[in-house]
């Protein structure tokens, strides 16, 4: 089977993990044997779309196609001939103005997605799938915190929380991050433009890690951490719930002040706590959401 993978997620220097969960998926759908697949990526905006319409228009030979945000479903209409399919990652179904667009275009395709079933439901469109990209456990695997810490230039036996997106989203809540730290009289570290090899260093360097997001597409903030077996403390949005359901030093509960701060406490109470967490992950390895996808390209390219 050929395959079209389009996004709307390419890097760029102050964007350097932009869409690095696409391009994880493309490689392990690489990986599969029966597959070829081709990645086409434009930036964000209203002019990447035409840049991606032109980069598409001519292109033939496909079984089918597969584009990633809602407004990416626009310019890989130009490819033509093939099966169509769509994933939906959070802000293309909750924007006022990206939401209607990306309503209007999904009965061209398919196969309709979200990244989980919180996404899904909040679309409310029968029929949706859930198909996350999935996270790279050979990227983000346990690493001694001394080592993580000595390769960021970090104090090796300083309490570190990390929240670990960019502070200038309000849908991540800083604000709750910061209190949290504040109230323990511990450092804070956010991220914004970190390079993906380097953002699993960042998670084992941390005593713990924080998502008090208001909303998730799908949550691999969360599903990064277990897979390097560190705390995490977070909102039940995405597949937050499902993934810390019973794992004993983590926290999903809605955000209080108190609760979380007690729960954070405990944590650091313990020197370089670790969680048994990776096993949990591996339920939405890069390979395990490949195969899903690898089967629901089967079953739209049989029936068109």
């Amino acid at each position: 089977m050929r395959a079209l993978v389009v996004s709307n997620m390419r890097p760029d220097a102050g964007h350097p993990g932009r869409g690095v969960f696409v391009r994880d998926q493309v490689d392990a759908l690489r990986r599969r044997d029966g597959l070829a697949v081709d990645l086409v990526e434009g930036r964000p905006g209203a002019g990447g779309y035409v840049e991606l319409a032109r980069a598409l228009r001519g292109r033939r030979g496909y079984d089918v196609v597969h584009a990633h945000f809602g407004l990416t479903g626009y310019p890989a209409l130009a490819v033509r001939g093939a099966a169509r399919a769509i994933t939906l990652h959070g802000t293309d179904v909750r924007h006022p103005r990206s939401g209607r667009l990306t309503r209007a275009v999904l009965p061209r395709y398919d196969l309709v997605a979200a990244v989980s079933e919180s996404l899904a439901r909040e679309l409310g469109r029968p029929g949706t799938r859930v198909l996350p990209c999935g996270i790279s456990l050979s990227r983000f695997r346990p690493v001694p915190r001394a080592q993580a810490r000595a390769r960021l230039g970090l104090e090796p036996s300083e309490p570190l929380l990390l929240l670990p997106s960019d502070p200038a989203r309000p849908i991540k809540r800083a604000d709750r991050a910061r209190e949290l730290a504040a109230d323990a009289g511990v450092r804070l570290v956010t991220l914004g433009a970190v390079a993906p090899e380097e953002m699993p260093l960042w998670v084992n360097a941390a005593s713990a890690v924080l998502v008090p997001s208001d909303a998730e597409g799908f949550g691999n903030a969360v599903l990064e951490a277990l897979a390097c077996d560190i705390p995490v403390l977070a909102t039940p949005v995405g597949v937050h719930p499902e993934a810390l359901d019973g794992i004993e030093g983590a926290l999903c509960a809605h955000y209080d002040r108190a609760a979380w701060g007690a729960a954070l406490a405990a944590l650091l109470a313990a020197e370089d706590r670790r969680v048994d967490g990776r096993a949990r992950a591996e339920r939405w390895s890069t390979d395990a959401m490949a195969a899903r996808v690898a089967a629901a390209w089967a079953e739209i390219t049989a029936a068109s």
